[in-house]
């Protein structure tokens, strides 16, 4: 089957094929290899700030940015001058370079404050180089900063902040000045690799690019990684991804997890979780302890006798109702969340009634605690 012929079958079967319901196209189940994104870092200085800006005296690095960028636009600032800036403050540039950006485009950027300025609201980023973990420059930033957050400070001390006002963007804020080299046109093959690995998945998905691309197209690398003959000449191999991301496939079920948050009390059971049969029995402890005085008189005629106050503590302990319920074999999500609301157990409770279960050996799952 000639190239042109195995992408005229792909299409007629994106476009013809009746997916399942709960069928996913490969493009959100996986990713081609090397087509990534690469992060960018830089360090400027944020101006025209109205007395926002950073403490000279406890931030020294900005006034000697500062002296280094005067000299370089050829303006000497004598040594022995430390001047104090209110409207100057250094900060850190980062952006994210998609895959396939060529010099000339733009790219978001985003500013955080490095020391001590209130805000940045108002401010102008100068001009600033863009690094890769190579060292390269990968882009140049520049503009005036979209800041949602702001400040407000009285005389007498009291503050009031509204989001982050240390911290802003600049859309279309970089001009990217170098490309990344890809090698996504090299070779005779291309490898998908999945999102979340799985050998189930990864099988179905060799199944369903053999089916619409050709048979023998789609090989196994292992559970997280698919390789798949690509056309050599870049046009046809766009073509040829942009229809094989396009093809349903039905990924493999999640693996039975019980997801506990132990700050918030949020439980998440996902539906291949099962129970073996056993009974649980859940009830509330509650002691309450009382403190009252009361006043002794003496005896009538006592000669040594005097009034005293005495402490009295009375304690009640209540074991509420207990609630027992029973799972029986092969209990399904929804009947373990229902037997838990019967007996109106809190988040708390039903943490401490699932790990419990975990112990006991009863909770087919894996119990995870974020």
């Amino acid at each position: 089957m000639s190239e042109a012929a195995k992408i005229l079958t792909v299409l007629l079967l994106v476009l013809a094929g009746a997916a399942r319901a709960d069928a996913e196209r490969i493009k959100d189940m996986a990713q081609v290899q090397g087509v990534r994104t690469n992060q960018l870092i830089g360090y400027g200085l944020v101006v025209g700030l109205d007395g926002t800006g950073d403490q000279t005296s406890q931030a020294p690095f900005t006034v000697q940015s500062l002296k280094n960028m005067l000299a370089q636009l050829g303006v000497t600032v004598p040594p022995n001058v430390n001047p104090q800036l209110k409207n100057v403050a250094a900060v850190a540039v980062h952006a994210v370079l998609p895959a396939f950006v060529k010099p000339g485009q733009t790219i978001d950027i985003t500013v955080n404050s490095l020391a001590n300025a209130k805000s940045l609201r108002g401010g102008s980023l100068l001009v600033t180089p863009l690094h890769g973990l190579d060292g390269q420059i990968y882009a140049i930033a520049q503009g005036n900063l979209i800041v949602s957050g702001f400040g407000v400070e009285g005389r007498d001390g009291s503050k009031l902040t509204v989001n982050v006002p240390s911290s802003g963007r600049i859309p279309n804020g970089a001009t990217v000045e170098r490309a990344v080299p890809s090698h996504f046109d090299h070779g005779d093959s291309i490898v998908l690799n999945l999102n979340a690995p799985d050998f189930t998945t990864a099988t179905r998905l060799v199944e369903s690019v053999n089916k619409g691309a050709g048979d023998g197209d789609a090989t196994i690398i292992d559970g997280g990684s698919i390789r798949v003959r690509a056309p050599r000449d870049p046009t046809q191999r766009v073509a040829f991804l942009s229809m094989v991301e396009n093809l349903q496939v039905v990924p493999g079920s999640a693996p039975a997890r019980v997801i506990i948050n132990s700050r918030t009390g949020t439980v998440v059971i996902s539906r291949n979780v099962r129970v073996s049969p056993v009974a649980v029995s859940h009830g509330s402890l509650s002691v309450s302890v009382k403190e009252e005085q009361t006043v002794s008189q003496p005896a009538p005629f006592s000669p040594n006798g005097q009034t005293t106050v005495v402490n009295s503590s009375t304690i009640h302990v209540d074991q509420g109702d207990n609630h027992m319920f029973l799972f029986k074999p092969g209990v399904r999500l929804e009947q373990i969340v229902q037997a838990v609301n019967d007996v109106g157990a809190a988040p708390g409770d039903l943490v401490a009634i699932l790990e419990a279960m975990k112990e006991a050996g009863a909770l087919q799952a894996e119990l995870i605690v974020i």
